[in-house]
């Protein structure tokens, strides 16, 4: 992979991901762990269209605006370093508005039979 590489992803906010359904809070709004969630997906599915396995270590976000169920979002994810295993990207929610999120994720690449194994202690 190289740096500058994007990713992005349309979503739609639904019932099921607002804070007051999800226990986050308890506004009908877009929580920040599906918002979470929504970048996380967005920069594995770029590894992952790279043939990469990864796995989620860090994640530094601002949540800035609530958004409604039905709200229609565009996910990005750029690759913005790669040192050695690891790999850092930008991620950045928005809205027709403007930004809804945004911040750091880091993923490592892993893989997954001797990530699992050794879980298991094998």
């Amino acid at each position: 992979m190289e740096t500058g590489e994007k990713k992005i992803a349309k979503h739609t906010v639904t019932e099921a991901e607002t804070a007051d359904k999800i226990g986050s809070g308890g506004l009908p709004v877009f929580s920040t762990p599906s918002m979470t969630a929504l970048m996380e997906k967005t920069a594995f599915g770029l590894a992952k269209e790279n043939g990469h396995d990864t796995v989620g270590t860090r994640l530094e976000i601002s949540h800035l605006k609530a958004c409604l169920p039905g709200t229609e979002l565009t996910c990005e994810a750029e690759l913005t370093d790669v040192d050695g295993r690891k790999l850092t990207f930008r991620v950045l929610v928005r809205d027709a508005e403007g930004t809804v999120g945004e911040g750091i994720h880091e993923r490592f690449i892993i893989d997954p039979e001797r990530f699992m194994n050794k879980l298991a202690g094998k």
